[in-house]
């Protein structure tokens, strides 16, 4: 079926789609949220009944704050009396608490009332379990442990979570789903992450999330930062790289780092601040050269100084050493003084702590040129993480080698917003979750999974991105392709409700198909061929999810209309906008070159309603949404580029008159067949299986190979994995192909990204998708999101063929085939 059509039923709602969402076997499993009354449950709300939070007040600071939000939830969730208390003497409806720290929760386990077993000394785990007399005057119970404190912070917003709290509650302006009566099934769970680190980077944060916090809490402070704490917490995350154009968390104001410690969340500091001082920190205090063979003594006193003020806390620390201003250090790669330079920081870290370097955790970001350094073959202590990256567009440049086991692990970096070449991305979300998910299931296979930090920009309006990318951090294997491909529906059902949620669900999805095809930015009026109906195509596409979004919206509840402009159609309909724009200006080319003066000037007017429609659509955000909460927070401009960097403000494109025509692009050369990547049978072999992925671009599914860490097949064909298309051609000569495939690179490290390719029984060619790679031909890539290799096999008859698609390197994703004239 067409994707679009498949779209639009889905969101007019297919006959019984709703009643079939809403009948899905609920009150299954342990301890889950129901509004029913079943076996064993725990009646956790319920009219006329004080509902008692019990935290011990000797606990951890952080646990008794995330207790006083669940109190809080609670009462908004069920509208009743929801108390905090220090012990059980009332009652108790939850208690929570960490082992060692909670003298309520320890005696619960001395007496083996809960059961707790593999939990200490677990990293942030966490038991959950529904207890009958725990203690005496109270015949049942949720019983929360933590091994330490984040595990049991986690544990008291797992259940916000499940009484209907999102973790965007604050930030989305998404409601408490209300229900005055709730029980939790009788059972217990024990769950704690499989990544160690996961947190994101507010980055690139100017005019948007630095404006906004100006206009709403006077600057980017503790009063702001506490807003994102709070969000990393109750979406199980535990790490930050604070925001750093200009600015520094610890100097700006001092109750920041503090309020994270006592909050659990663990601060670092970006790629190119080292030693957990902020970049500016040094600009500030006019420390000289940022050259260690120039300046060694002060950077060395600038540095010492940040692991003094880090104190005893938890933080990664990040080493090594970047130019100034985000740039490389030197010329080439000075191995041996970027050794020296992580030798000496060992030095201070050890000296400063009073305890082995190896005992405090950290960090080498492998970013940039920095991974020219790895690549050559230079090395860190095994205690220290490798944090690769990718290139800026969410593509993975390297992995650490297959089964390598180093004590310090390996994590990602990776990007949501991004400012440099080709051009800034920060506008909107623009992040298609498959490709997104297919990324970091190869990080987690190659054993990447110490460290997951991704760049969210100004976090609004990146929440989708956000939770999937954390809660697929949580453990990696749970999110399979099945758990993945259901994501935007469960995710859109948390936000607005199970009545909902599955039409909600099918607009989040068909945004990020739709908007993976080309970033925002890099859209102008030649992005898309006008003669050959390219653009009509393309627009038609928009339309159609722009109706479907304003549709639904009059049936959203008056209390959620915020959370749904905010999370749903604000992007929606920002981007359809943006292709009316300049579809508008191609028309207005187009005509004008054709001597049409009517039409040219009638596109002219339409493509001006278009740009003042984008200023009015940012006012209604900022504006109109929420009370005016969020001023600012669509400050990022967008229309008018002429190079990488942003313009200063949005620019009216060019129109053209007949009197002053503009030249048309010539129209690229089409394909004469497009075949789909899973229009083919898939055969699996040498231990590679072939996963079909729906949605993973804005034409339709890619195949792609797992493990992505099988080894190489170097002479591909027999019973090697392979896909097999049928076509038919008619006329007889040369067969020229193209082979799309995601603009992925090579991350074992050799420069090759091969796939092969045969027509009927001929042998297996070999195709090199980063062959001659260059700056423009990557340039190219992630500007229109996938890799082309061409090849022109021997003369074949008219008539039907075979084409075969064999695997070489498993990290390959197919996007299809093209049949070129």
């Amino acid at each position: 079926m067409n994707p679009l059509l498949l779209s639009a039923a889905l969101v007019a709602l297919i006959p019984g789609a709703a009643a079939a969402a809403a009948t899905r076997p609920a009150c299954a499993g342990p301890v889950v949220a129901c509004e029913r009354n079943v076996a064993g449950a725990l009646s956790l709300l319920a009219p006329g009944r004080v509902a008692t939070v019990v935290v011990d007040p000797g606990d951890e600071p952080g646990v008794r704050r995330a207790a006083t939000d669940l109190v809080a939830d609670l009462k908004a969730v069920g509208g009743g009396d929801v108390r905090l208390a220090g012990d059980a003497a009332g009652g108790a409806t939850v208690i929570a608490g960490t082992l060692g720290h909670s003298a309520v929760v320890d005696a619960l386990v001395k007496a083996g009332r809960i059961d707790v077993t593999g939990l200490a000394g677990q990293w942030e785990g966490y038991v959950e379990q529904v207890v009958d007399n725990p203690m005496p005057g109270v015949a049942r119970a949720l019983v929360i442990v933590g091994a330490d404190r984040r595990g049991t912070i986690y544990g008291l917003y797992d259940i916000s979570a499940k009484a209907g709290v999102s973790p965007w509650t604050w930030w989305a302006d998404v409601p408490a789903q209300r229900h005055p009566t709730l029980y939790l099934t009788a059972g217990r769970v024990a769950d704690h992450p499989v990544v160690k680190y996961r947190g994101i980077f507010i980055n690139d944060e100017e005019p948007a999330f630095g404006g906004w916090a100006r206009k709403s809490f006077g600057g980017i402070n503790h009063r702001a930062y506490e807003r994102v704490f709070n969000l990393l917490l109750r979406s199980k995350a535990n790490f930050l790289w604070p925001a750093m154009w200009g600015k520094s968390l610890w100097q700006d104001d001092p109750a920041t780092a503090p309020l994270a410690q006592e909050m659990g969340v663990l601060l670092g500091t970006s790629h190119h601040e080292p030693m957990q001082r902020a970049q500016i920190e040094w600009k500030r205090q006019g420390g000289g050269a940022w050259d260690y063979t120039k300046n060694t003594d002060e950077l060395r006193k600038f540095w010492r100084f940040g692991i003094e003020r880090r104190g005893r806390a938890e933080d990664p620390v990040t080493i090594g050493m970047r130019g100034d201003g985000d740039e490389p250090m030197t010329e080439g790669t000075a191995t041996e003084l970027l050794e020296r330079i992580v030798t000496d920081q060992r030095r201070i870290i050890a000296d400063v702590t009073g305890r082995p370097a190896a005992q405090t955790p950290q960090v080498w970001a492998l970013y940039k040129e920095v991974q020219d350094y790895y690549d050559k073959g230079m090395r860190v202590p095994d205690d220290v993480t490798l944090l690769f990256a990718d290139d800026n567009w969410g593509n993975i440049r390297r992995l650490p080698p297959i089964g390598e086991t180093r004590v310090g692990g390996s994590g990602v970096y990776y990007h949501f917003d991004y400012v440099g070449g080709p051009r800034n991305y920060k506008w909107l979300d623009t992040n298609a979750i498959p490709r997104v998910w297919q990324q970091m299931t190869m990080a987690h296979q190659y054993g990447a999974d110490r460290l997951w930090i991704v760049n969210v920009g100004d976090l609004k309006p990146m929440e989708y991105p956000t939770s999937f990318f954390l809660d697929m951090a949580w453990n990696p294997d749970r999110m399979d392709l099945s758990a993945m491909q259901g994501y935007p529906v469960r995710w859109a059902t948390q936000q607005f409700g199970a009545a909902q949620g599955p039409q909600i669900g099918e607009l989040i999805r068909r945004y990020g198909q739709l908007a993976s095809r080309r970033k925002p930015e890099l859209i102008d009026a030649t992005s898309y061929e006008y003669q050959g109906g390219e653009w009509a195509r393309v627009l038609a596409e928009w339309n159609a999810l722009d109706a479907a979004a304003r549709k639904l919206e009059t049936r959203i509840p008056a209390d959620r209309r915020d959370a749904y402009y905010e999370l749903v159609l604000h992007r929606i309909e920002a981007m359809t906008n943006l292709h009316r724009l300049y579809q508008a200006v191609a028309a207005n080319r187009a005509a004008a070159s054709a001597g049409d003066a009517e039409t040219a000037e009638k596109m002219a007017a339409a493509a001006r309603g278009f740009f003042a429609r984008d200023a009015a659509i940012r006012r209604r955000y900022e504006v109109d949404t929420a009370g005016g909460k969020w001023p600012a927070m669509m400050a990022q401009t967008h229309i008018g580029y002429t190079g990488w960097q942003q313009p200063d403000s949005d620019a009216m494109p060019a129109l053209a008159t007949v009197a002053a025509p503009l030249p048309l692009p010539p129209a690229p050369p089409r394909a004469v067949q497009r075949i789909a990547a899973d229009q083919g049978r898939a055969v699996d072999g040498s231990g590679i299986r072939w996963q079909r992925v729906a949605n993973f671009t804005a034409e339709g599914a890619a195949m792609i190979a797992t493990p992505t860490t099988a080894p190489t097949i170097e002479r591909p064909g027999g019973a090697s994995p392979h896909l097999v298309y049928d076509l038919a051609t008619e006329r007889a000569g040369p067969l020229k192909l193209a082979i799309v495939a995601a603009p992925g690179l090579d991350v074992r490290g050799g420069g090759r990204h091969r796939i092969a390719v045969s027509v009927d029984d001929g042998a297996p060619v070999i195709l090199n998708l980063m062959a001659d790679e260059t700056p423009a031909t990557w340039d190219r890539s992630v500007i229109e999101n996938r890799r082309v290799a061409t090849t022109t096999l021997p003369d074949v008859a008219a008539g039907r063929h075979r084409i075969t698609l064999w695997l070489v390197d498993p990290e390959v994703v197919i996007e299809g085939i093209e049949v070129l004239p």
